[in-house]
């Protein structure tokens, strides 16, 4: 469980420019939210500890991300034992990598969400589903309500907990590490806890109770990475299990929300362009479903509740982009929404919170972070600007109506805990342990000038003592895909490389979601190239102000990233000395031509149809990394691929890799004697999930090939890094 410290709280004074404004209630005429289980992070000192949040944000909602929690306290140094080397003749890379490989797997802890329900608290304790009374939650005083181990599975962890209403059962959905699937069990809560029933393949779940006081699960099955069918079920003397609702367009995803008032829950069908709600009454759960809007291509919406009326965040009307709705919950239609709040232009809208008297925004404005706290009641607004060092938010979520608590965290800083207070209208901040980092490291926010005069954000983190930056090595990164965020988590790796002299900066371009939803739309199908232009804009500025060189330069990306970095290599590999993917989408036009795959259907509005648009396959060759693979000098490239990776298949991967070799041979050949040809390295690790983000074998091996790729001493990196990972 989460240690409890004694905090010191301390206002945080702002005024600053409100992020939107409240609309006079006024007809319209047309012609994330995220899962709110009450989570608490387990947290325990000097391991690396991981997350699964339990409450997605609104950018995240169709799939269960996962991301990490860390305590400031968590973060204090080990001092260092006296351990013999295993062998003197080991360089430092070596010495960790047999560490690693030999750690127990113990000593890294997967640390997931908690939920509390009524007077106790269910998480997971090793491999058991366990409850305590929540005053008893730090302690070893709890009650096994079922062992994991039955499933027979590697190493499972819970990464969602429902409790039913009157707490008669508890459902929890368990995976592993090596895979996406999930299954579900539900465990009947008496004196002796049994397993009542175990569903494979669920994606999200809700409790809602029936007229007759009878528990009703819902919940959603997903193949294939598809997630159409909605079931429900009941348990004991009335046991049955039936499908509810199937989705018949392949290119939605189905997901359930409960709204935080637990008065309706909503199923929401999606894509990355549409979506459509529909109403389930919490207190009559076998009624017909109400539908709130029928599907509208390019509206998006997402529902709340309060107090008889939706609240309605969407992006419909001019201009598109989210702003709140709201009407009365028997009149969903799209014509009776009344707009009600609207955001500032380049502000994107991360999640939201509903409270008894108070809405609660989570925003990016211009990159950074801002709280936008809306009165319901008088329809005020404070705007609260967070402080500069803040570059992610971990959601909280909590049953107190008087206060809404938050994390800031940013890709060298742990989180700090914040907590807004209602009454008071003041938000007030962990105090205590400060962290060291803030004072030996420098955030800065600059812009770049693409192409077309656009200009994209840049986060750059670098050592406060840093001398003669342009000798210093280079880590860029980017993603620019699907209108998510560039990943700014914390991560220690991360900060063991600002310790040791390396600038990191992090490009937000264009088909990210980091200006709102016109900056993805302007960097996805035919505006592919405009994310391009946009990295290679970035390097080259941070090269022109001073900011290491070509030849200390790296470029990391994961998954979809791929694209904009493989693009550039053919472009300009003189931009960059080496290069680090993991999962990366190398082979557009092939995979998005394959229909058979699980979700080329669902991201053909991401990157277009090139089986039936000779546009989009035109367009996609002029950037596909696979396809523009030529002779010439590349940089040393190391990518990391899952065997069994159901969402970027293997053999693309494999494929690029062949090919690239064979270039880099002809070039070399061509090139002459003395020519250095660069290292590519594929390391193929076994599993089938898509990014495994913690595996201490990965980030060993990926750092190990920056530093000797650059030509640095690794020894204090290593050094370091055994701190944070717990050798």
């Amino acid at each position: 469980m989460q240690q409890k410290s004694k905090l010191v709280l301390q206002a945080l004074k702002s005024s600053i420019p409100r992020l939107g404004k409240c609309m006079p209630k006024q007809h319209v005429n047309h012609c994330n939210f995220a899962d709110h289980g009450y989570s608490r992070i387990k947290l325990k000192n000097y391991h690396l500890s991981k997350c699964l949040q339990n409450k997605p944000t609104i950018s995240e909602l169709a799939r269960n991300i996962p991301s990490r929690s860390f305590s400031c306290k968590d973060f204090l140094p080990v001092k260092q034992e006296n351990e013999k080397s295993p062998s003197e003749n080991m360089d430092a890379f070596e010495k960790v990598r047999t560490k690693l490989e030999t750690q127990p797997q113990e000593e890294y802890e997967i640390i997931n969400a908690e939920v509390k329900h009524g007077g106790f608290v269910y998480y997971q304790e090793g491999c058991c589903l366990v409850r305590s009374k929540d005053e008893e939650a730090d302690n070893d005083n709890y009650e096994v309500l079922f062992n994991l181990e039955e499933l027979k599975l590697d190493q499972p962890f819970i990464d969602c907990i429902r409790v039913a209403p009157d707490e008669k059962y508890v459902a929890a959905k368990i995976r592993t590490e090596d895979s996406e699937a999930s299954t579900c069990i539900v465990v009947k809560l008496s004196d002796q806890p049994v397993m009542e029933a175990s569903f494979p393949n669920v994606s999200s779940l809700e409790w809602v109770k029936d007229e007759e006081d009878e528990d009703v699960l819902f919940y959603t099955f997903q193949r294939n990475l598809r997630c159409h069918d909605v079931y429900r079920a009941t348990f004991g003397d009335n046991k049955r299990n039936e499908r509810f609702y199937t989705e018949k367009d392949p290119s939605c995803f189905v997901f359930l929300y409960l709204t935080k008032d637990r008065r309706f829950l909503t199923i929401n069908i999606m894509n990355k362009t549409t979506s459509e709600v529909w109403l389930i009454d919490g207190q009559s759960p076998w009624d017909p479903p109400v539908l709130i809007q029928k599907r509208i291509f390019g509206v998006l919406y997402y529902v709340e509740h309060r107090d008889d009326e939706l609240y309605i965040l969407t992006n419909v009307g001019e201009p598109t982009e989210f702003k709140l709705m709201r009407t009365a919950a028997d009149s969903p239609a799209i014509m009776n929404w009344d707009l009600f709040f609207t955001m500032k232009r380049n502000t994107k809208v991360i999640d939201m919170d509903m409270f008894k008297d108070h809405c609660v925004l989570f925003l990016k404005h211009s990159n950074l972070l801002y709280v936008n706290v809306i009165g319901l009641a008088d329809d005020s607004v404070r705007s609260l600007k967070l402080p500069p060092w803040a570059c992610g938010f971990i959601m909280d979520t909590n049953s107190d109506p008087k206060n809404c608590p938050f994390q800031l965290c940013s890709p060298i800083r742990p989180p700090k805990y914040y907590t807004y207070k209602f009454a008071e209208g003041k938000l007030f901040e962990e105090t205590g342990h400060e962290d060291p980092i803030t004072k030996t490291s420098r955030v800065l926010r600059l812009e770049a000038k693409s192409k077309d005069e656009k200009s994209v954000p840049m986060t750059i983190f670098h050592k406060t003592d840093s001398e003669d930056l342009q000798k210093k090595p280079l880590l860029v990164h980017v993603y620019g895909a699907y209108g998510m965020d560039l990943k700014m988590n914390f991560r220690p790796e991360r900060r063991v490389l600002v310790d040791d002299g390396w600038i990191l900066a992090y490009c937000h371009v264009r088909g990210g979601g980091e200006l709102g939803l016109q900056w993805h739309a302007d960097g996805c199908l035919t505006k592919k190239l405009n994310g391009l232009a946009d990295l290679e804009a970035c390097i080259k500025t941070l090269h022109g102000q001073g900011f290491s060189q070509p030849s200390l330069t790296a470029l990391t990306a994961f998954s979809a990233g791929g694209v904009l970095v493989g693009a550039l290599c053919n472009s300009n590999p003189e931009l960059l000395r080496a290069v680090t993917l993991e999962a990366p989408f190398l082979d557009v036009l092939n995979t998005m031509m394959d229909t058979t795959l699980p979700l080329t259907i669902e991201e053909l509005d991401e990157w277009g149809n090139p089986s039936s648009d000779r546009q989009h396959k035109n367009y996609i060759k002029r950037y596909c990394p696979y396809q523009n693979i030529k002779p010439q000098h590349y940089p040393a490239i190391h990518i990391t691929a899952y065997e069994n990776d159901e969402r970027v298949p293997l053999k693309g991967i494999v494929n690029y890799t062949e090919k690239l070799k064979e270039a880099i041979t002809k070039h070399a050949k061509d090139a002459g004697e003395g020519y250095q040809a660069p290292n590519v390295v594929l390391d193929i690790q076994p599993g089938g999930n898509h990014v495994i983000e913690d595996s201490h074998k990965k980030i060993t091996a990926q750092i190990k090939f920056l530093y000797e790729e650059l030509g640095l001493d690794s020894t204090s990196v290593f050094e370091n890094l055994k701190k944070y990972l717990k050798f």
